[in-house]
């Protein structure tokens, strides 16, 4: 029964090419752009995932600030200064957290021969190397031993080391940090760097060392990453132990700012959600065009073959056999338009490449850029719109043609 259904599809088919062809064109470019669409959706949100990754996406920075509500016995307007006690202290009630560094900056005066600028420099423990996500192009990051010791090492940003040795190799010269001397064991590969961001004009060193440069009794914030998806009630668990720890209102945000890069990045994923459904709608509605069309044929045909219908249903024809003989012409029609629109979105996809996105902004930011990678989630949900859209195309004639009346069919000229 299949195979003589198919028969008589392909058969159909074939005696009207030219109709039949333009039919699957039709419905390969509105699956087509369904495709490339949904690619679309989700190349912008790996995007965003790529942005906020290049600085550790479950990343929680701390900063002082001054109390606005009284607390404690405490006035507002109190000020809030962060020492290693406070890391110390989140370290042992937060088990989530993975790795945590104070961190202590300033902007200081680099000299290397004759070049002289002035870049910042952060006292920072080891582990900043994994909490900032950073990735090392050349030597080495410093390490505990170096913390202990004081060492007077340092490891530059991408674009410190294009200031200050242009071309040269940096590793194991020594420049001057606000007059001290430092050695060179690290360079690091360019991150993202929009505007007047000195995310690469860096230079990291021991926090120990920092204390040769400024008083690091005071930080000025405090990193951390952890290992849980409720970074939530990490937040809440930071204000509520440093308020306690510093006598302010553990809702005073701007005690204690807290930036909470899984929060910000969450809120991207909900505008990314909304414009892929965005785009599914869209191109639904174009696919929908071809349905249209494909509509149109079918009822054509149907017209056409009137008088054949009637002869089959004098034969002894029933009527589910009438309607799925067209339904699975329509259906026969909408799998080869698909199969040919998935192959052209295919190669469009290829041939496009990378769509500039944040690389239109920021410096060393290709990752942030989109690309249409067709991953099998969007395969699934366009042949679903496909198959639905193929359906109701193809049961409005296919129903038409069932319920003709074998008489009149026949007097059909």
């Amino acid at each position: 029964m299949i195979r003589d259904l198919l028969q008589e599809s392909y058969n159909a088919m074939l005696h009207n090419r030219r109709r039949t062809a333009l039919t699957m064109l039709g419905m390969a470019w509105g699956i087509a752009t369904v495709v490339m669409l949904l690619a679309y959706g989700d190349g912008f949100g790996r995007a965003i995932v790529n942005i906020f990754a290049e600085f550790g996406t479950k990343l929680f920075i701390v900063f002082p600030g001054r109390s606005t509500m009284q607390a404690g016995g405490q006035k507002a307007g109190a000020q809030i200064r962060l020492t290693l006690d406070d890391v110390d202290l989140l370290s042992a009630n937060i088990p989530q957290i993975t790795h945590i560094t104070p961190s202590c900056d300033k902007d200081a005066i680099m000299q290397f021969d004759n070049r002289t600028y002035t870049m910042s420099v952060n006292g920072e423990y080891p582990n900043t190397f994994d909490i900032r996500a950073l990735i090392l192009v050349q030597g080495r990051f410093y390490n505990p031993e170096d913390q202990i010791q004081r060492a007077r090492v340092a490891v530059i940003g991408s674009e410190t080391k294009d200031k200050l040795f242009s071309g040269r190799n940096a590793l194991g010269e020594y420049i001057r940090i606000d007059g001290v001397s430092f050695e060179v064991i690290g360079v690091l590969t360019p991150k993202m760097q929009e505007g007047d961001n000195n995310v690469n004009r860096v230079v990291y060193i021991p926090f120990t060392t920092m204390s040769d440069l400024k008083d690091t009794h005071y930080l000025d914030s405090i990193w951390f990453n952890y290992e849980t998806d409720d970074y939530a009630r990490i937040e809440q668990s930071v204000r509520y132990i440093l308020a306690e720890q510093h006598k302010f209102n553990p809702i005073d945000h701007r005690a204690l700012f807290v930036v909470n890069l899984m929060d910000r990045l969450h809120h991207f994923e909900v505008i990314t959600l909304g414009l892929k459904i965005l785009l599914a709608f869209i191109g639904a509605l174009t696919l929908g065009i071809g349905g249209v069309g494909l509509m149109n044929i079918m009822l054509v045909s149907v017209t056409q073959r009137t008088r054949e219908i009637g002869v089959e249903k004098a034969l002894g024809a029933r009527r589910r056999h009438i309607f799925f003989q067209f339904l699975a012409e329509a259906l026969t029609i909408t799998f080869m338009g698909g199969l040919l629109g998935i192959i052209l979105a295919y190669v469009v996809a290829f041939s496009v490449g990378r769509l500039t996105l944040y690389s239109a902004m920021a410096k060393h930011a290709e990752a942030g850029d989109i690309r249409l990678v067709i991953n099998p989630v969007t395969l699934i949900v366009a042949v679903l719109i496909l198959a639905a859209v193929g359906l109701i195309s193809g049961m409005v004639p296919a129903i038409r043609a069932s319920r003709l009346d074998p008489i009149e069919a026949l007097r059909y000229e």
